[in-house]
């Protein structure tokens, strides 16, 4: 890749999808060209209130991304360490945000950050030959970009402790099989696939797509009767609204709703 060309790109897939490409060859490692690249995309959907799903990609052979730059880590101080770990998370947190819905296409590998970037994301679409990892133990470290939060809330603690411990790298179907993939197709076809359901989650209401998330990670902090209200005062809020007005005058009339 030539230095000048850009480390991220992005490009409409439809009104309302942004498919967000990373492009560092040899190995996507998450240095800051990379997340400069990831921030800028984020900002161009952030100004763009049509879209509703953000698609992540790679179009480096063999890699979603490989995590890390530890080249950089291996020359950076104490301060650099914590203020390119910030960085990392401040831009994994802006993909994680409500108010959009983002999706991983994974082939290659996706390890220790570039597993994050996908934990990020609030739905994974994986490749069969894709795996994923948290190798971190390994370097001495670990996680630190999410993975000890996010992991677990997918796939459980078993399976998390498993995986970070032992540093391995999980095949394509056993990630599906434990919850991390939401989505497992033939290989190369993760992109199609990712654009497939990016048009199946643009039909339904945005609001109730965004209660239930809010709903759902609401249950993993709170305890089952707080939970159940929680959701009690999010549907009856949702109620009120057009939206819900529109789909249930469109279930009545027989017809697609217009959420617009």
């Amino acid at each position: 890749m030539n230095p000048s060309e850009p480390a991220v790109t992005w490009e409409r897939a439809g009104d309302r999808v942004l498919r967000v490409t990373l492009r560092r060859p040899p190995a996507n490692a998450l240095g800051l060209p990379l997340i400069d690249g990831l921030n800028q995309a984020l900002d161009e959907v952030a100004g763009a209130p049509a879209v509703k799903t953000i698609i992540v990609d790679s179009e480096v052979p063999g890699f979603f991304a490989a995590g890390a730059d530890i080249k950089y880590m291996a020359k950076a101080g104490a301060a650099d360490f914590a203020a390119y770990g910030r960085a990392l998370r401040a831009v994994l947190g802006r993909l994680a945000a409500p108010q959009w819905l983002s999706i991983a296409a994974v082939e290659g590998l996706a390890l220790g950050g570039g597993l994050e970037l996908a934990l990020a994301c609030t739905l994974r679409v994986a490749g069969a030959e894709a795996r994923f990892g948290l190798p971190e133990v390994k370097l001495g470290l670990i996680p630190g970009a999410g993975g000890t939060q996010r992991l677990p809330r997918l796939v459980g603690r078993g399976h998390a402790l498993d995986i970070m411990l032992t540093g391995r790298q999980v095949a394509a179907d056993e990630a599906y099989r434990m919850g991390l993939v939401s989505r497992l197709v033939a290989a190369g076809q993760a992109g199609p696939a990712a654009l497939s359901l990016a048009a199946e989650l643009g039909g339904p209401s945005r609001a109730a797509q965004q209660a239930v998330i809010r709903t759902v990670d609401a249950s993993y902090e709170t305890p089952l009767p707080d939970g159940l209200a929680y959701e009690a005062d999010q549907v009856q809020a949702l109620f009120g609204g057009e939206e819900a007005k529109e789909g249930i005058a469109a279930f009545i009339e027989k017809r697609p709703p217009n959420f617009g």
